[in-house]
């Protein structure tokens, strides 16, 4: 049988023992209860709730015999006379309510309890502490040796709080980004990118190119493990499982090209990236946006976690593209303006499309509708023009307003007999336009050249321009005639 440890082998266990220890008596408060249970009373919590001195006159009836030198450490006492002393200001304040449970615990005949609460150390500092009691075995009957062990939680508490405040913080910057914000799961993703480097696939993109299908298999593998609140937003969605149970709505159609083009960076090592990409709301709008991509620090193996953020540039896009059609068309006609002309002459001239086909157009008596019924009709009489001639050609051929009543159309791969076609369907349109509309009635005067191989587009330009405003001079002596005869 083992032997029993030598008295003073366990009087220095207990002084030096690495918590704090407490030994007291608790007979006194145990004699108080039999007297309550003696006068009736059954239901401590209310009896001590209808009184709450009867809790200070509980504590009053404990007395400590012994605590070892951690515990003095612990609540900077010099001594046992001099914590005894102080004891109001060791328990005291938040520990109240935890109090009323030990003690409603020894009436209900336990003999062990544990609790988390909080003590004070004579110099005020609070202390949370983890405390566990113990009647000693053969005291069961008396309460007279009662082992306390009190372990100070407060530097780990402490650090749990700024934890939970930090998880709490960075949570909110997630949750109330201004920007979209996604958490998503590219492990699959990286497995079938595995897969193809074991088969002996070595350019990816070509890879693509010929099984586009492989895109379509990676976009239905991306796990999406969290969103922020201008997610929802901006897809229009009512709450989170709302967005992830309709998730193939927006990852589709226009956003493959992106979504490929993202997949290569993968595939050649870029785990941070950012590019111009389409996604899609819950009810099918388009919405360009600026993506930044990044796998997790710490996930770089598995892609197991990677930060998605989207910023909304939808209205930018679309200012984008007004103001580039503004660069390249005129608002009024909605046809192509001087400046998109002269550019698409050059780039014809270096395309080399041959034969490239002119017609010069000048809209008859603008002036005069200006000055006999006013500018708005003269702008709807170029409305009219703007409307016949985009009806009159056919990518990629250009029908552009490169003045103020001046036009011309632009016809690549177009030889002088399917000029001269077109100019006749040019001439059905705006008869057909004039039976729609009263005066004024709506008259060209036109110009049309060839040019071939080798000669300079602009010297077609000029002879269709000659040609045109010969036959601006005829129509003008016309008019005056028929003025005259009139």
């Amino acid at each position: 049988m083992p032997s029993t440890p030598p008295q003073d082998n366990l009087a220095d266990m207990f002084e030096l023992a690495p918590v704090s220890l407490w030994v007291e008596d608790f007979s006194a408060l145990r004699q108080l209860f039999m007297q309550w249970r003696s006068a009736g009373v059954t239901d401590l919590r209310a009896w001590l709730k209808e009184d709450p001195r009867r809790v200070g006159e509980c504590s009053a009836r404990i007395q400590v015999l012994q605590v070892n030198r951690r515990t003095l450490e612990l609540f900077e006492a010099r001594d046992l006379a001099h914590l005894v002393a102080n004891l109001d200001r060791v328990f005291r304040d938040d520990m109240h309510d935890q109090h009323l449970a030990e003690l409603l615990q020894l009436w209900e005949g336990a003999t062990r309890y544990s609790s988390q609460t909080v003590n004070y150390t004579l110099n005020g500092r609070r202390l949370d502490i983890q405390l566990n009691a113990h009647v000693l075995p053969g005291h069961e009957n008396s309460w007279d040796r009662v082992l306390f062990s009190i372990e100070d939680l407060t530097e780990r508490l402490r650090a749990e709080r700024r934890l939970h405040a930090s998880e709490q913080y960075a949570r909110g910057l997630f949750e109330h980004s201004p920007v979209s914000l996604w958490v998503e799961d590219f492990s699959a993703v990286r497995k079938l990118l595995g897969m193809l480097r074991e088969q002996g696939i070595t350019d990816f993109s070509t890879f693509l190119r010929v099984h586009p299908e492989f895109i379509d298999r990676c976009m239905q593998e991306i796990r999406v493990l969290d969103v922020n609140q201008q997610t929802l937003q901006m897809v229009g969605a009512s709450d989170k499982t709302h967005l992830l149970r309709n998730l193939q709505h927006v990852f589709r159609d226009d956003m493959r090209a992106h979504f490929a083009d993202q997949l290569i960076d993968l595939w050649n090592g870029k785990l941070t990236q950012q590019r111009e990409v389409i996604n899609y709301s819950l009810d099918g709008r388009p919405i360009n946006a600026h993506m930044q991509f990044a796998v997790m620090p710490g996930r770089e193996d598995d892609w197991a976690m990677v930060l998605v953020s989207l910023t909304d540039i939808t209205a930018r896009k679309k200012a984008e593209a007004y103001l580039e059609y503004l660069g390249n068309h005129d608002v009024l006609t909605g046809l192509r303006n001087r400046t998109f002309f002269a550019d698409e002459i050059n780039r014809l001239e270096r395309k080399e499309v041959w034969p490239v086909s002119v017609i010069m157009l000048d809209l008859n008596g603008l002036k005069f509708v200006n000055d006999e019924l006013g500018h708005a009709a003269g702008d709807a009489l170029l409305r009219r023009a703007g409307e016949v001639l985009c009806k009159a050609v056919d990518k990629p051929q250009v029908a552009a307003r490169i003045g103020g009543d001046e036009f011309v159309l632009l016809l690549p791969d177009t030889d002088a007999s399917a000029a001269r076609a077109l100019s006749q369907r040019l001439h059905e349109l705006i008869d057909l336009n004039n039976q729609f509309h009263q005066a004024p009635r709506l008259s060209f005067s036109v110009g049309a050249a060839t040019c071939m191989a080798g000669e300079r587009l602009e010297a077609a330009v000029n002879r269709a321009d000659q040609q045109m405003y010969a036959n601006k001079r005829a129509y003008y002596e016309q008019a005056e005639i028929d003025r005259r005869l009139s």
